[in-house]
């Protein structure tokens, strides 16, 4: 009797193994195998760590990698200049406000654009390195924030008739005690330079970038600011058609240039290991083996494990103008996260990719490098920054540009 048991025990061990073992080929075979069908030189991986600097990262590695392009030379530009130039002015647009409007660490390209417009950049060892003025080794806000917040706060919704300059003051302070003072000269290559005089030298004209968009609630081919809080400075997005955005991301990319990224990363398809796909719930839920009220009760971990499992057979929707207005209008295409596009690839089935380059550091299976299909960013892109001469002919014309 005992020896039938442990036969049979030992019988269903060996079926667990066996299934366990094909569960975990069927994973692999699942597993996306990209074959690169462009590249373009992109500056190293950066960490933004515990900071909502994603604008700042994202928009300098742009830069960087347009002065690559134009002149083979690599830089590394300092976000806290950026930061502390951007901090400044947005504080000093809350208090115009009186509050009624949003100070926050969020931003986006064109805070990068305007600070170098305005008061230049410097390299990134003309500042202290992040987060070593209050000893920690990457930039961490938690302290800073729950100073540097309340401090706006009280200045913008003071009840006096009239506030002092002191609270710029007194804002700087903080903003210097925490990213550092940004320098009015500094050596760089045995030549001294001003922030301006820096952001002359680097090869690249400052007034061939613009952003694009795509929504329906203004005219195509038109200009507007795009609705979101982090969008304070209110810059003009041409607005066009959701497939001809999509080609400026492709002519830029093969013409060998790179675009600054804004949109959405809430989304359950946005995994922790490298990839993104626009995911059809209702499709992957069943072949999940799951039903649509048990996948609903999943946590988004758990759902980002089984699209994890599905792989590059993950079922995506199909992103159409109409999906894109009604995410946005209904708040599920939300303004998240700021990366670089700068490469496209192809998986084993011919799906094709953009190669991403994002700031938290060298992590995933990909070392900080995200694979998002092209489904994926037509369907979650906010806006974007790119050189007008990365834009094909036919569609600058439209825009007049």
């Amino acid at each position: 009797m005992k020896k039938t048991l442990f036969i049979m025990l030992l019988a269903g061990l060996t079926l667990n193994a066996s299934a366990a073992k094909k569960k975990a080929a069927a994973k692999k075979s699942n597993a996306p195998e990209f074959t690169i069908v462009k590249e373009n030189p992109i500056t190293s991986i950066k960490d933004q760590n515990r900071s909502g600097t994603c604008w700042d990262y994202s928009t300098l590695s742009f830069f960087e990698a347009e002065i690559l392009k134009a002149t083979g030379k690599t830089y590394d530009l300092c976000e806290s200049y950026v930061a502390n130039k951007t901090y400044m002015d947005r504080a000093i647009q809350v208090v115009r406000f009186h509050g009624d409007c949003q100070f926050a660490q969020g931003g986006s390209a064109e805070d990068v654009l305007a600070t170098m417009k305005q008061y230049g950049i410097c390299p990134e060892d003309a500042m202290p390195f992040p987060g070593s003025l209050y000893g920690d080794s990457l930039n961490n806000f938690g302290e800073f924030f729950s100073v540097l917040e309340p401090y706006v706060d009280a200045v913008a919704k003071n009840k006096a008739k009239k506030i002092s300059n002191q609270w710029k003051v007194g804002l700087q302070g903080i903003l210097d005690a925490y990213l550092g003072k940004c320098p009015d000269k500094f050596t760089f290559e045995g030549k001294e330079y001003t922030p301006k005089s820096f952001v002359n030298s680097l090869g690249i004209n400052l007034n061939d970038y613009v952003s694009i968009t795509s929504y329906t609630h203004h005219p195509f081919y038109t200009t507007f600011a795009v609705e979101v809080q982090d969008n304070w400075r209110f810059p003009q997005s041409y607005n066009l058609p959701m497939d001809e955005m999509m080609a400026v991301i492709d002519n830029a990319v093969n013409e060998g240039y790179t675009i600054a990224w804004g949109g959405d990363v809430s989304e359950e398809g946005f995994t922790r290991n490298g990839l993104a796909y626009a995911v059809d719930t209702k499709k992957a839920e069943s072949l999940a083996g799951s039903d649509m009220a048990r996948w609903l009760k999943l946590t988004a971990d758990k759902k980002r494990n089984i699209i994890d499992s599905l792989g590059c057979t993950v079922p995506e929707i199909v992103a159409t103008q109409e999906l894109r207005q009604e995410r946005f209008d209904n708040w599920e295409l939300t303004d998240d996260h700021g990366m670089l596009i700068y490469g496209l690839a192809k998986d084993q089935n011919g799906k094709e990719y953009y190669m991403v380059k994002n700031s938290w550091g060298e992590t995933g299976k990909y070392k900080g490098i995200w694979y998002m299909t092209k489904t994926f960013i037509a369907a979650n892109t906010m806006d974007f920054l790119v050189n007008k001469n990365a834009i094909p002919a036919e569609i600058r014309k439209k825009l007049g540009l």
